[in-house]
C-alpha cells in the first residue's frame, strides 16, 4: 500500500493524490437527508436521485463511504459543520443563510428545483364555471365592442343626418340609435337592407367599416371562444392561487428545510412536521390549507398518489439550487466539483433526472 501511495506521488494529480489519502485512511462518513425522489430509504437501502448522483462521484474518484442517516438538511449540515460527517448529501437547497454558515461549503449545484405549494383539489362549483365569462377576455371582448359600434354609429349619423334624415334622424338619441343598429347589422352580415346610407361619405366610413368587422368579428368571437373552452373545462380549483393568500393560512412545513423559512417569509401559520408525508397528511386531515415544500418532491407524491385530490398550487414561491456540502477546507470538494461540472456538460444529471422524476 505504501509502495502504491509513493507511486501515485509522482503519477498523479494534486487532488487526485488527496482522494487517495483520504480513501487510505478511513470510510468518508455521508450524511444523507431529504425527500423522494432524490433519497428514497427502504430499510438500510438509499435510493434516488442524489443518490445516484454520489455514487457516481464517489466511483469515479474512487471514494469509500458510510452513509449515516440524518432527521432533515439543517440536522445533516450541523452534524457536518461539528466534525460528525465529511459529507452531507440529499436535496440540500443552497442559501444565503446556509453559505454564510461557519464548518463547511458547498458544493457545485447538481439540480435547480422550485419552492411551491401543495393544496387540496377542490370541485369547480358553478360560480367557478362562469368566473371566466365575466372575466378580462370576456368582457373586454364585450367592451371593445360597444365602444366600436358607438364610435360607428357617431360616424354614420354625423354623415347622413343633412342628406338622408328620414333613416338616420338629426335629433342626436334617435340618430344614433339608428345608426348603431346599422352598424350592428353591417358587422353580423345580416343585412336587413332598412337603412343605409346615400353620402359620399357615409359609404366610404361603411366600406371601412366592413373591412374592420372582419377582424373585429374574428377577435370578439375568439376572446369568448376562449372563455367558454375555460368555464367548461374547468372540473377542478385551488383554494389558495396566488402567493398573497398565504398570509395568515395555516401551512405545514418540514423541520430543517427551507420550507420553513418560506412559510414565515409569507406571513403564513406554519406546523412543523418531520416529513413530508406528515405534513401532506395533515392537509388531507384538513388540518392546514397547504404545503410548502420542493416543487419536484411534490410532483413527485402527485404522481405517485393520483387520487389523493391535491394539486400544485398555480405559481411558485422562488427558484433554488441543491447542492452537496464538505467540511471547510476539504480536499473533497474540487474533484467533487469537477465530476459535478462534468456530468452537466454531458448530460448525464439530466438523464438520470428524467428517469426518476415523472
Amino acid at each position: 500500500m505504501l509502495l502504491e501511495f509513493v507511486r501515485l506521488l509522482f503519477t498523479a494529480p494534486l487532488w487526485s493524490l488527496l482522494m487517495t489519502a483520504v480513501a487510505v485512511a478511513a470510510p468518508l462518513k455521508v450524511g444523507v437527508s431529504g425527500e423522494a425522489p432524490f433519497v428514497e430509504r427502504s430499510g438500510d437501502k438509499f435510493g434516488g436521485i442524489s443518490l445516484t448522483i454520489w455514487r457516481e462521484i464517489a466511483g469515479i474518484n474512487n471514494l469509500d463511504y458510510q452513509l449515516v442517516p440524518q432527521p432533515n438538511a439543517q440536522a445533516n449540515l450541523d452534524a457536518l459543520a461539528a466534525g460528525e460527517l465529511d459529507v452531507a448529501i440529499g436535496p440540500i437547497t443552497i442559501t444565503p443563510q446556509r453559505v454564510a454558515q461557519p464548518g463547511f461549503d458547498f458544493t457545485q449545484p447538481y439540480f435547480y428545483a422550485e419552492e411551491a405549494v401543495l393544496v387540496p383539489r377542490e370541485r369547480a362549483n358553478l360560480l367557478v364555471r362562469l368566473r371566466p365569462l365575466v372575466g378580462v377576455a370576456a368582457l373586454s371582448s364585450v367592451a371593445v365592442l360597444l365602444l366600436s359600434l358607438f364610435a360607428v354609429g357617431n360616424l354614420i349619423w354625423l354623415a347622413e343626418r343633412r342628406s338622408n334624415h328620414s333613416q338616420f334622424p338629426r335629433q342626436y338619441l334617435r340618430g344614433l340609435g339608428n345608426a348603431m343598429w346599422f352598424a350592428l347589422v353591417t358587422l353580423t352580415t345580416v343585412g336587413y337592407g332598412d337603412r343605409a346610407p346615400v353620402s359620399k361619405t357615409g359609404r366610404a366610413i361603411t366600406a371601412v367599416w366592413m373591412v374592420v368587422s372582419l377582424i373585429a368579428v374574428s377577435s370578439i368571437t375568439a376572446g369568448l371562444a376562449s372563455a367558454f373552452t375555460v368555464a367548461l373545462a374547468r372540473n377542478s380549483t385551488a383554494p389558495i392561487t396566488n402567493p398573497t393568500q398565504l398570509r395568515g393560512a395555516v401551512i405545514a412545513v418540514v423541520r430543517g428545510t427551507t420550507s420553513e423559512l418560506w412559510a414565515d417569509r409569507m406571513g403564513a401559520k406554519s406546523v412543523a412536521t418531520d416529513s413530508l408525508k406528515q405534513a401532506i397528511d395533515l392537509v388531507q386531515q384538513k388540518r392546514a390549507e397547504g404545503v410548502i415544500y420542493d416543487r419536484p418532491a411534490l410532483r413527485y407524491f402527485i404522481a405517485q398518489n393520483p387520487k389523493s385530490d391535491l394539486q400544485l398550487a398555480p405559481f411558485d414561491l422562488a427558484s433554488q439550487t441543491y447542492g452537496f456540502a464538505v467540511r471547510s477546507g476539504s480536499p473533497l470538494r474540487k474533484p467533487i466539483n469537477v465530476t459535478v461540472m462534468s456530468m452537466h456538460r454531458v448530460g448525464e444529471i439530466r438523464d438520470i433526472v428524467d428517469r426518476a422524476l415523472p
